[in-house]
């Protein structure tokens, strides 16, 4: 390995990600395919960025809030993706315990952020759709602004809880080695001794909360934009309407489809491997998924983005 482990605990702790050990007989295949996905998804979110950005018919809410949601997705894969494919060059990693823990803080905070943007993006369609008349005066620039702000700051606060909950405590002896590819919760939590009971169950209980809440929040406003559209008369008018939040409705499904095979399916009985290819679905290939939903499904991100083209050659 690179670096050595200190035995003073005054000293830089350092500690080994496993990460994808098992697939070193793969040779470079594992980091090439990895490499272009991290392309497809910092590259794909941010035509994203810019074709909002560039068109002045997008300026409104339910595209300020993508953008917000697409520079998420940008820091959420990359707090874990550069590491990940250094492990897969130098077949295994270390990392300090400061580097891990700030890891997953950011991690836990981007994806509380992602959960309270989501919810913020379902209200935007619940005015729009069930309340039009008010919808500028409802939603107008500066709410639009205060709710995003509220769900990145918000993530970031309550996320801070959990890590502060591990500062008294001490690490178990001997315990450096996370058999993972990035610091999720539960291995960090492993690492510790004493009252861990206490940072697990403040951990799961804020996770829960910052993830069922906002699903809640989705939910009940689907279901009176689902009420509202199916008194529109006119199938056309129904189509229009469930369009501008088709697109919405697919990334949710797909973002919290993944948290319940990895967080809520039985996990204790299953190899290690196949527990991180799990992890894999909501951390490498949701954030590239997304951008992909709104370039297909949304027709006015698609004109955008083929503006875009056309102006790039």
């Amino acid at each position: 390995m690179r670096k050595s482990y200190g035995d003073n605990e005054n000293q830089t702790t350092w500690l080994i990600l496993v990460g994808f050990g098992e697939l070193q007989h793969l040779g470079f295949l594992p980091f090439t395919l990895f490499l272009a996905i991290y392309v497809v998804t910092v590259g794909g979110n941010l035509l994203i960025l810019l074709a909002v950005v560039s068109t002045r018919t997008l300026h409104t809410p339910m595209y300020l809030f993508l953008c917000h949601f697409s520079l998420l997705e940008i820091g959420y894969t990359s707090n874990i993706m550069p590491q990940l494919l250094q492990s897969f060059l130098e077949g295994g990693d270390t990392i300090s315990l400061a580097s891990c823990l700030v890891q997953f803080y950011m991690f836990a905070s981007l994806a509380a952020a992602e959960c309270l943007m989501l919810s913020a993006m379902s209200y935007d369609r619940y005015l729009a759709i069930c309340h039009p008349l008010h919808y500028p005066a409802l939603m107008s620039t500066w709410s639009c602004s205060c709710l995003a702000t509220g769900a990145w700051l918000s993530g970031f606060f309550f996320s801070a809880f959990t890590l502060a909950l591990a500062a008294p405590l001490s690490l178990c002896p001997g315990n450096r080695v996370i058999d993972h590819y990035f610091c999720d919760f539960a291995p960090v939590v492993g690492l510790f001794c004493g009252e861990v009971w206490i940072m697990w169950g403040a951990g799961v209980g804020i996770s829960g909360c910052l993830t069922l809440i906002p699903f809640v929040l989705i939910v009940t406003s689907y279901t009176f934009i689902l009420r509202t559209v199916l008194r529109i008369p006119s199938g056309h008018g129904r189509q229009k309407a469930f369009s501008t939040c088709s697109s919405h409705l697919s990334v949710v499904g797909v973002f919290y489809g993944t948290l319940v095979v990895v967080y809520v399916t039985p996990t204790d009985h299953m190899p290690h491997l196949l527990r991180k290819a799990f992890s894999v679905l909501y951390t490498v290939l949701t954030p590239m998924v997304n951008p992909i939903i709104y370039s297909l499904k949304n027709q006015e991100v698609k004109r955008a983005l083929q503006r875009l083209w056309r102006q790039l050659i």
